[in-house]
């Protein structure tokens, strides 16, 4: 059954989805982050 779920398209569009979801997310932490740090300055 696990080969037959790496096989599906299907699940593969959702593994992509929701890396690219949280790579979004750590990316705009690290600007809110970065930003707030050069305010301080």
């Amino acid at each position: 059954m696990l080969m037959t779920m790496f096989k599906d398209p299907v699940v593969w569009g959702s593994l992509l989805g929701i890396f690219i979801v949280i790579m979004m997310m750590g990316y705009y932490t690290y600007l809110f982050m970065h930003n707030s740090a050069d305010h301080n300055k």
